[in-house]
Parts: C-alpha cells; sequence; structure tokens
C-alpha cells in the first residue's frame, strides 16, 4: 500500500482491507478522470496519448511533451471541482507546456474561478487520503 500511517500499527487484515479499498478507489479514480477529460477535452483541444492514475507525493497532475496525462488518484477524495480544475490544468498544458500567462489565460477561459480550486488545493491537499477519507465517512482504520 503506498499511504502509511506513522500513528498507527496495522495488522496484517487490517492492511490487506486497506490496500483493497485503495485498488476499488485508484479505479474509481480511473473512470472519473477518464470521463472529465473527455468532457474538458472537447473545449480545450489539444492531442493526448493516455491517462495514468499515480500516487504522487508532491503532484496532483502533470502532462509529458509525448501526451501522457497523469493524475493523482487521491483527488478521488476531494470535491469534483478540484478533480475537474486538476484535469482542465493538465488538458491546458497540452496547449501550452508552461505556466506562461498564455496557460493561465486558457485555464481561466474554461474555469473562471480557477484560482478557488488552486487555493483549496494547497489548503486542504494533505487531508486527500485514504486513511483521513475513511475515518470522515465513518469507517474505522482498525478492525
Amino acid at each position: 500500500m503506498s499511504q502509511k500511517t506513522n500513528t498507527i500499527s496495522f495488522t496484517k487484515a487490517e492492511k490487506k482491507r486497506l490496500e483493497t479499498l485503495e485498488r476499488r478507489y485508484r479505479k474509481a479514480a480511473r473512470t472519473q478522470f477518464e470521463a472529465r477529460v473527455a468532457y474538458y477535452h472537447r473545449i480545450t483541444g489539444g492531442h493526448y496519448t493516455s491517462i495514468t492514475i499515480r500516487d504522487q507525493k508532491s503532484r496532483w497532475g502533470s502532462c509529458s511533451s509525448s501526451g501522457t496525462l497523469s493524475f493523482n488518484y487521491r483527488l478521488i477524495f476531494a470535491p469534483p471541482i478540484i478533480l475537474d480544475y486538476v484535469v482542465v490544468h493538465e488538458l491546458c498544458h497540452l496547449t501550452h507546456m508552461n505556466h506562461s500567462k498564455d496557460f493561465w489565460n486558457m485555464v481561466a477561459a474554461v474555469m473562471p474561478d480557477y484560482k478557488v480550486h488552486k487555493q483549496w488545493l494547497r489548503e486542504h491537499g494533505q487531508e486527500l487520503t485514504l486513511e483521513a477519507h475513511l475515518t470522515r465517512i465513518g469507517i474505522p482504520l482498525t478492525l
């Protein structure tokens, strides 16, 4: 499992349960990202080659020069508009492979309030973990 909780020692069964849940959330994230990329791609244009889902520690998404869009599965725990913001951000990189004024103008054209979502991610991104999500919805981490 990719996430570690420093304050809890999990039994083998608990680790396996969390790993299973993480796989399910990753699958759900893939489905959600594919749907949102398809929706926003009609607006942004550009050409992408594939979508990958990862558990990156310091990035929410990336766009390679070859057109691979990568997204952090933990965005599935964020409000849907936050996931949409990251999708729009990465799709705009298909046209502008930088963070120039033209890039940000394109993001703003698709999502005028993107700065609010960007700020939310800065302030709450560390809360987007499987363990925090399960706790938030009332599912115990330990058996």
